[in-house]
C-alpha cells in the first residue's frame, strides 16, 4: 500500500522553542519513512530563512540536508515547495540533494484522487502588504541586490525580521472559513479538487469545499497547545479504495532514537 506524506512550516533555524529538538524530530521523521512511501511533499517554510549565494548556502542544516538526500537516494520523490521564508533557492536543492522544487502550486493525481498542493501564501487575494512583500521577494533584481550583501548581514536581518514577526502575531491563527483567501481560491478552482493541502497559516484546519472536496491546512511545528508542545501536523494519504487523508501529530508516528 503506497503512502504519501505532507508536512509544512517546520521553520528550521527559527529561535523559538527548542530549534535543535525541532530539527531532531524532523530528521527522525525523515529517517522513519517506510519503504512503501510513494512521495514526500514539503509544503513550504521548511527553513525559516534560506538564501543561496553562488558558492555559499546557509549553515546549520547539515544533518537535515543529509537526511533529505538519503530519502531521495532511496528513490522516494521529495517535492519541495518554496514558502514565503525559503523561496531563495537557485539550484542547490535540485542539483545536490535531488529534490523537485516547485515555485507555485501543483495540481496532481495521486491514486485516482485530485490534489492541489502548495504553501498557500500565493493562493487567493491576500492583504495589500502581503502582496507587496511577495512581489519584492520574488523580484529577480532585488534578489540579486540582496546577494551582493555579505551573508553575515543578510542572515542577521532575516533572523531579526522573522523573530519580530513571530512575536508580533497572535499565538493562534483564527481561520476565517469561507472568507479565507485560500478557501475562496480553491472553491473557485477550475478543475476538480478532492484535497487541497497547504500550510502557511500555522493552524490545523479541515474545511469542506462547496464541490465536495476538502481543504486541509497543516499546523506548523512551532505551536504550543494547552497539553504541551504540539508536535506538528503530518498529512498521510494511503493508496486505498477509500482514499482518505489522515492528519496526525509527529509524536504519533515518530519515535526518536
Amino acid at each position: 500500500m503506497k503512502k504519501y506524506y505532507f508536512v509544512a512550516d517546520i521553520h528550521l533555524g527559527l529561535k523559538v522553542g527548542d530549534p535543535a529538538e525541532r530539527e531532531r524530530r524532523f530528521i527522525s521523521f525523515l529517517e522513519q519513512l517506510e519503504d512503501d512511501t510513494a512521495a514526500l511533499f514539503l509544503l513550504g517554510d521548511v527553513f525559516d530563512f534560506w538564501f543561496e549565494y553562488k558558492s555559499v548556502i546557509p549553515r546549520g542544516y547539515t544533518r537535515t540536508l543529509g537526511a533529505l538526500a538519503r530519502v531521495a537516494d532511496r528513490g522516494i520523490p521529495v517535492h519541495f515547495f518554496v514558502g514565503n521564508h525559503d523561496l531563495w533557492t537557485f539550484g542547490y536543492l535540485e542539483q545536490e540533494l535531488g529534490l523537485q522544487v516547485h515555485r507555485g502550486e501543483l495540481y496532481i493525481s495521486l491514486e485516482g484522487k485530485n490534489f492541489l498542493l502548495g504553501h498557500g501564501h500565493r493562493m487567493g487575494r491576500h492583504p495589500f502588504r502581503s502582496r507587496v512583500l511577495h512581489h519584492m521577494f520574488h523580484n529577480r533584481f532585488l534578489q540579486m541586490m540582496l546577494g551582493c550583501l555579505h551573508p553575515r548581514w543578510t542572515f542577521a536581518m532575516a533572523e531579526k525580521w522573522s523573530s519580530h514577526n513571530r512575536c508580533a502575531r497572535p499565538p493562534h491563527y483564527r481561520f476565517r472559513n469561507e472568507e479565507e483567501p485560500v478557501y475562496k481560491y480553491v472553491a473557485a478552482y477550475g478543475r476538480p479538487v478532492d484535497y487541497c493541502i497547504v500550510g502557511h497559516m500555522h493552524a490545523s484546519v479541515r474545511s469542506q469545499l462547496p464541490a465536495g472536496g476538502e481543504l486541509i491546512v497543516l499546523e506548523d511545528w512551532l505551536s504550543v497547545g494547552s497539553a504541551g508542545p504540539v508536535r506538528g501536523d503530518i498529512g498521510i494519504f494511503r493508496g486505498t479504495e477509500e482514499g482518505k487523508v489522515e492528519v496526525v501529530k509527529t509524536s504519533v508516528v515518530v519515535h526518536p532514537h
